[in-house]
This record gives C-alpha cells, structure tokens and sequence, in this order.
C-alpha cells in the first residue's frame, strides 16, 4: 500500500502518527457548486425560501461541519481550528451557487479535509433548505483549490 498514509506495511488501516511533525500554519480552501431551476435562485436570492435564509444557515452548517470533521471521516485528527470561512459565489447564468471554504489551524496535519467537508456540508444544507420546491439540484465539483502548510508546502489546483 505504499503512498497511502493510512495504511501500515501490512495493510491494515491506522491513524497517521503527527507527533514528530513541527507545528505549522495550515491553510486549505476547498469549493464546490450546486445547480438549481431558475426559480429556485431566485426564491433564494429574493429570501422567499420558506425555511428562512437559505445562505446563511448554509454558512453556519459549513463552519460547524468543518469542526466534526474527525467525527464523520474515521481516520481523520481532531484539530483545533483558528479561522473558518465561507463565501458563496452566485452564477446567475447557470443558475448555480458555488461554495468556498478556507479553513485554517496552527497544527501538525493539514485542513483539507476540513475545507472540503464543510464545502459539502454548506451545498447539501442548500439542498434541503430548497428541496420541497426543487428535487432536481445537483452539486459538482467539490474539489480541493488549494492548501498551505506543512512539508508539502505550498500547492495550487490546476484550474
């Protein structure tokens, strides 16, 4: 199983040892989109969804994602996170909504996994604010933009 960090010399499935690592700063932004009818954009955008801000209890769901991460992906370090935020890009063309998370701790393993589960999180919360008038939206393109830190250092998504 060489290149996967999760897995010992025999294969079995562990939590990666970060002890030895130093302390760094760690930045990982992580995005994705959900596409919707017409209609619903604009039910969202006008603040006519009846379960209230659609927006901005999607911010809140992707923040308090981004802290449980370690709790919903098994083999993930429970960290201590100095700055979360979340933006949402409106793409009124393609009636769609993308979501951006930086997320950010002082630790020795990276935030990627937290940037990319609150990404979700924030786009699934959109979903099922909006799902009794639009069954049919979809998210795409949750994906890793970028991350900061650690030995790896510094890497950027081709775009």
């Amino acid at each position: 199983m060489s290149g996967f960090s999760h897995f010992d010399e025999a294969g079995q499935a562990h939590m990666v040892g970060v002890a030895e690592k130093p302390e760094t700063r760690r930045i990982a932004r992580a995005a994705g989109r959900i596409t919707m009818q017409p209609a619903t954009l604009k039910l969202i955008l006008e603040g006519g969804a009846k379960k209230g801000d659609v927006l901005g209890v999607a911010r809140i769901a992707a923040i308090q994602a981004s802290k449980r991460t370690s709790e919903l992906i098994p083999l993930c370090h429970p960290l201590a996170l100095t700055k979360v935020g979340v933006e949402f890009n409106v793409d009124e063309s393609n009636t769609a909504i993308e979501c951006i998370v930086t997320a950010e701790t002082l630790g020795r393993t990276g935030v990627e996994m937290e940037a990319l589960t609150a990404a979700s999180v924030g786009l699934l919360t959109i979903y099922d604010m909006c799902k009794a008038v639009d069954r049919g939206m979809h998210l795409d393109g949750i994906r890793l933009l970028e991350k900061q830190g650690g030995k790896s250092g510094h890497w950027v998504a081709a775009e």
